[in-house]
């Protein structure tokens, strides 16, 4: 898959293509069957299929301080897309200049003079342009004049996930923030990922049996509410079955928010400066703090065997 940072990084010879405009944060059930069916147009023409986002978060720059939490990085998001069959990503730095161009400004420069489309892909709801003014409506109507034609795709899956709403990115977010990372998996069909960077810490675990990855998440990181999760530790390739803290850390005082990972039954890692991915499986028990570090110690061990047998269970599904 091609990737595109700005109109410029645009082949100066491109041709016809399929697109599909949004933010596509966390590439959920409902953004797969959009980017699905752009990639479905795209083979029945014969054009490639293109996905257009943006970086930062429009809202970060239409509002600042308003930056949500980000279900996945842009990278992740690619790899996503291209397991798709996306053909290119476009990552239009969203600056306050951009953000000011109308809506028939916007399907110029962008839709018709670079990416040259012939089938624009949107949800129902899809809006773009200065203040957002533009729909698909509005994009249907532009078509006419600028030979495309606008596919609508209903993107609103539902299931059990917050008590049968239709999935959303704002509901994910939402799932993680309260813990419930089984209903973010619904919803995203695959556990919630948090990545970056292990960092040392104050190595307590490894110094209580239970050495962990402290993991440096990256900035606007969704992260999943304070307490124990089971899942995955990512790192070199590998996905190892884990036993996942997140939160501050009571027992000791702590006040700065962590994730860390315990690789279940793995001795002797070192991890300390690799870039790693932690997968939330499922919720365990909320943070705590304990009378003694015996009675720590105790819960840490069942932690990790309850976490190891959830792991086993969902890798035998």
């Amino acid at each position: 898959m091609q990737r595109w940072r700005g109109l410029e990084d645009i082949p100066q010879d491109w041709g016809r293509s399929v697109v599909t405009i949004g933010s596509y944060d966390g590439v959920h059930r409902g953004h797969q069957l959009i980017i699905g069916r752009a990639v479905e147009r795209a083979r029945e023409l014969g054009v490639p299929a293109v996905v257009v986002t943006f970086d930062p978060h429009p809202s970060e720059v239409v509002r600042p301080g308003s930056h949500p939490p980000l279900l996945a990085p842009h990278h992740r998001r690619a790899e996503l897309m291209a397991d798709l069959g996306v053909d290119a990503l476009l990552i239009l730095p969203f600056t306050t200049e951009f953000s000011k161009l109308s809506p028939a400004d916007f399907v110029v420069k962008v839709l018709v003079d670079k990416l040259h489309a012939r089938v624009v892909v949107e949800g129902p709801n899809f809006r773009f342009g200065h203040k957002a003014a533009g729909n698909v409506d509005f994009l249907a109507e532009l078509g006419g004049t600028y030979d495309y034609e606008v596919d609508v795709v209903d993107l609103y899956v539902s299931g059990e996930a917050g008590g049968g709403e239709p999935f959303s990115s704002t509901l994910t977010r939402r799932l993680i923030a309260e813990g419930d990372v089984t209903g973010a998996a619904e919803i995203l069909g695959r556990p919630h990922r948090v990545e970056g960077v292990v960092v040392r810490g104050a190595q307590r675990g490894r110094e209580l049996g239970f050495p962990t990855a402290n993991v440096e998440t990256l900035p606007h990181t969704a992260v999943p509410a304070d307490g124990v999760y089971a899942g995955w530790l990512h790192a070199q390739g590998e996905a190892m079955p884990a036993a996942i803290s997140v939160g501050t850390n009571p027992q000791f005082d702590g006040t700065e928010r962590t994730v860390e990972a315990y690789a279940i039954d793995r001795v002797g890692l070192d991890l300390y400066g690799l870039h790693v991915a932690v997968d939330f499986l499922s919720f365990v028990r909320g943070q705590a703090k304990f009378d003694t570090i015996d009675s720590l110690l105790v819960a840490m061990a069942d932690d990790v065997k309850r976490c190891g047998e959830l792991v086993a269970a969902a890798e035998r599904r």
